[in-house]
């Protein structure tokens, strides 16, 4: 089974992933109060989405995720758009992190101590579909059933994108990773990464113990990597901790910046004393993560900080 993680293990000792998409385009102007949060911009600015991209690209980063995260056949249809159009906006994210890359890495200077960086595409929760803040409770109401249904017809789009591997992100609850995990079995080209969403040191956002839910990705072959993302950094080394027991897999760890998001009053609330971000990066990789970034409210600097930062550690 083809891995093109490993090349950047092998090399480096871990894969710098970029940080946050939406809240970087909100930074610069964007206005995302609407359910389709970044994916609004797929439709009305796609080239605000592709320079985010070639910044990211810029600070170092190894991966970059497209803006498919709130991009869903549901979420769409609400908009009046129809299967066909639908999947072609589907598409659209992903192009544009490829033209992207493919930019940047036409550029000889760009290729100097450099793996060719490598396009995830985003597959965002059932919750993100709701935007009322779901995925960071979960208690969705559905079978797993159900969420495969729901999913099914959206990994399948992105599989066909052309997209280095998915990353399926944010995950509150067992279900849905019991869900996507056999969804992935079902499908033996795909590559994916399992990351999710959690509310203290042991547990998902649902209230499921994250062990169980790292043992779910640790049994599915085609997961490359699992971890967490949008959780407060203070939680990610108990954590990775805690997941090491259950996988051989790399881990994952792109934490928020540590600020809150408000889900009724849509806006983010402080956070507890997190501002130095990049000095966390030391004790998760100490703790076994491989795959490493920023999610909500981390910026282009972050990334560029984390490089230092894990290259600074890997030089020890």
């Amino acid at each position: 089974m083809e891995n093109k993680l490993e090349p950047f293990l092998d090399r480096q000792g871990y894969v710098l992933l970029d940080g946050a998409l939406a809240t970087e385009l909100e930074y610069r102007g964007a206005d995302l109060n609407d359910p389709l949060w970044s994916a609004k911009l797929l439709l009305e600015a796609p080239e605000l989405i592709q320079a985010v991209h070639e910044e990211y690209l810029a600070a170092g980063a190894d991966i970059i995720i497209s803006a498919s995260y709130q991009a869903s056949f549901a979420g769409l249809a609400r908009r009046g758009y129809g299967r066909e159009a639908a999947a072609a906006i589907l598409h659209r994210s992903v192009a544009l992190a490829r033209e992207a890359r493919d930019r940047f890495w036409a550029e000889a200077a760009h290729r100097k101590d450099r793996q060719r960086p490598l396009v995830a595409a985003s597959v965002g929760p059932f919750g993100a579909f709701l935007a009322d803040g779901s995925e960071y409770r979960g208690k969705y109401g559905l079978s797993v059933e159900a969420l495969m249904d729901w999913h099914r017809p959206r990994l399948a789009v992105l599989l066909d994108s052309g997209a280095d591997l998915l990353a399926c992100e944010t995950i509150p609850c067992i279900e849905e990773a019991e869900a996507l995990a056999r969804l992935l079995s079902e499908m033996p080209s795909a590559r994916a990464w399992l990351s999710f969403s959690c509310c203290d040191e042991r547990h998902l956002c649902q209230g499921d113990l994250f062990a169980e839910a790292v043992a779910i990705a640790e049994a599915c072959e085609q997961v490359l990597a699992v971890g967490i993302n949008c959780t407060p950094p203070r939680f990610v080394a108990p954590l990775l901790e805690e997941g090491s027991r259950h996988t051989s897999k790399p881990l994952v760890a792109y934490p928020n910046s540590g600020e809150e998001w408000d889900a009724v009053r849509h806006c983010w609330l402080p956070g507890r004393g997190e501002e130095a971000f990049a000095a966390y990066a030391t004790a998760w990789y100490r703790a076994g993560a491989r795959l490493i970034g920023g999610c909500c409210r981390t910026r282009p600097a972050d990334i560029r900080e984390l490089r230092a930062t894990l290259r600074a550690e890997r030089s020890l």
